[in-house]
């Protein structure tokens, strides 16, 4: 395990494998009816992974990519055992997350350690767990001693604003806000400027979350990114959109519309306790070539973890492949 870097401890570890529990036991339990009486991967085991493999939400471009890695080797040894498969899969994702740059982080880190404050926008249609995901994050960086504002931009959602100064008084950050039904990219703007001017290390700014359909929504997200940059020059340090891996391929469509209104850096994935859809954490990845920085395996306020592809790999193939 050492692998995992010494910030990957053992109760998170824990909690990536409660958290990626319904994924790993739905693959898993597919995986070995395909290979049951198989002594090597053929063909027809082939077909069978790769059905497992978009009914897991890993998507078909992908799902292609990683058949097709592995039609490769057994091209090369046409005698490959099945209890081979489980490795083989693990190795070619893992190289597949690696090519998408995705770095393992080892610590919640800020987007840009160099300057002060950091500046990250967070972007993400309503139900998501946006808001949850700023209050977990904060949580982070708090107990690292650096001094955070969250900014309350999303200013149309009824309650939005209440709930994130519910979560700055929990986590005992500063909170920046205009009240509600005012011009989020002021609010953005001002949240900015108080960081600034109270030496803060982070701010962390949630948006107005309404269906990502809408082109108002996009528009008003390019406002917002103007007006944190005309506050401090070169901000934005991180666009971070939060998708909720429990919707599937319909997070991916999310994610394409999202990509094409704005700049996004970086992809936060929530909720992956409550789904057996954790595949499409790989598909996401393939598709968008956006850093997947965190990932959500349950309700507690640790339970936000930083992405590490080895760590996500191992713990959603953990288990036997039994074959003939």
């Amino acid at each position: 395990m050492s692998f995992f870097g010494k910030f990957f401890n053992k109760k998170k570890k824990e909690d990536l494998d409660k958290g990626l529990e319904k994924t790993k036991t739905s693959f898993l339990n597919k995986l070995s009816k395909a290979v049951a009486g198989k002594a090597t991967v053929d063909e027809e085991v082939l077909d069978e992974l790769e059905n497992i493999l978009i009914t897991s939400d890993v998507g078909l471009d992908t799902t292609v990519k990683i058949i097709e890695r592995i039609e490769g080797r057994v091209a090369k040894d046409k005698y490959l055992n099945i209890s081979e498969l489980n490795s083989i899969l693990k190795d070619e994702i893992v190289q597949l997350l690696g090519e998408n740059n995705i770095q393992d982080l080892e610590d919640y880190i800020l987007p840009n350690p160099d300057v002060k404050p950091n500046i990250i926008l967070v972007v993400g249609v309503n139900g998501v767990g946006k808001t949850t995901t700023i209050g977990k994050l904060a949580h982070q960086y708090k107990s690292q001693g650096k001094k955070v504002v969250l900014g309350a931009a999303d200013t149309f959602r009824a309650a939005a604003v209440d709930q994130l100064k519910i979560w700055a008084e929990r986590v005992g950050c500063d909170f920046y806000s205009k009240g509600m039904n005012t011009d989020p990219a002021a609010v953005a703007y001002e949240t900015t400027q108080y960081a600034i001017q109270n030496n803060c290390d982070v701010a962390i700014i949630d948006t107005a979350g309404r269906l990502h359909t809408k082109v108002n929504l996009m528009k008003e997200l390019s406002k917002i990114k103007r007006s944190v940059d005309k506050a401090m020059p070169g901000a934005p340090h991180d666009v971070m959109l939060v998708l909720d891996a429990t919707t599937g391929q319909n997070a991916i469509e999310q994610a394409t519309h999202f990509t094409n209104a704005t700049q996004v850096s970086s992809l936060a994935l929530t909720k992956l306790d409550g789904t057996a859809k954790g595949g499409v954490v790989i598909g996401i990845s393939d598709q968008f070539k956006i850093p997947i920085k965190y990932i959500g395996v349950g309700e507690g306020i640790d339970h936000l973890q930083v992405f590490n592809k080895k760590a996500f790999v191992e713990s959603l193939f953990e288990g036997e492949v039994v074959g003939n």
